[in-house]
């Protein structure tokens, strides 16, 4: 089995290097065939949460992209559902870069077209309304919950089940968990199995497309030699 070095950026700042290798592992183990190094971008301990936030962020996200091609990966992660400095990244370097955001919106397309958004407590962000476009009929989100240590909790967990259900009830026939906190705490198995819905995990659906770029590359490079 051919393995593929990726670099995932976490775009908040961690100390604690298992939170901060959380996200990688979860790819690893969706998806045997990527090795993953995480890094996260520096003086910023509540990420990304308004424009300011993410102007302040890019610069540095674009710093550990070239940083991270600069060490041979094969690919780069954002994980981030608002894909911050993804579209910039693709223009300076040569690998693919990857946004949880825009992934985990295109995998939901391939479900249904009547689309769902769990948000944690902010609107959906913007690249996932873009790519849903009309497919987007409801947001919601848990009541009373602040942030993703909330989930964590007996009474957040079922805040969160009570929106996913709003959302089925609204039309949706998939969910978008528009938050990577969510994946952190593996909240998309509880949510599909109480909605009976499908719930697009943006971590694992960043590891999938990353996946596809890297062997659509090796497919067609090998269909070129045959012909050759």
């Amino acid at each position: 089995m051919k393995t593929y070095a990726i670099g995932l950026i976490r775009v908040l700042t961690i100390q604690d290097e298992e939170l901060l290798n959380a996200h990688g592992k979860i790819i690893e183990e969706a998806f045997p065939e990527l090795k993953v190094v995480s890094k996260c971008i520096e003086n910023q301990p509540k990420g990304i949460y308004d424009e300011k936030t993410e102007e302040e962020a890019k610069p540095k996200i674009l710093r550990l992209v070239k940083e991270f091609e600069k060490e041979g990966v094969d690919a780069v992660i954002i994980s981030c559902v608002a894909d911050p400095a993804v579209e910039e990244a693709k223009r300076v370097v040569s690998i693919p870069v990857v946004g949880a955001g825009s992934a985990a919106s295109a995998l939901a397309l391939t479900y249904g077209r009547k689309i769902g958004v769990l948000n944690l407590t902010e609107e959906t962000p913007g690249v996932i309304r873009g790519i849903l476009g009309n497919n987007l009929i409801a947001e919601d989100h848990p009541n009373g919950v602040a942030n993703t240590l909330d989930l964590m909790t007996e009474w957040g967990k079922q805040e969160a089940i009570k929106a996913a259900k709003r959302l089925k009830e609204k039309g949706a026939e998939v969910i978008v968990l528009g938050c990577t906190g969510m994946s952190t705490i593996m909240i998309a198995p509880v949510l599909e199995k109480e909605v009976g819905i499908p719930v697009i995990d943006p971590v694992i659906a960043a590891g999938a497309v990353t996946l596809y770029a890297l062997r659509r590359l090796d497919v067609w490079g090998n269909l070129n030699e045959d012909k050759g």
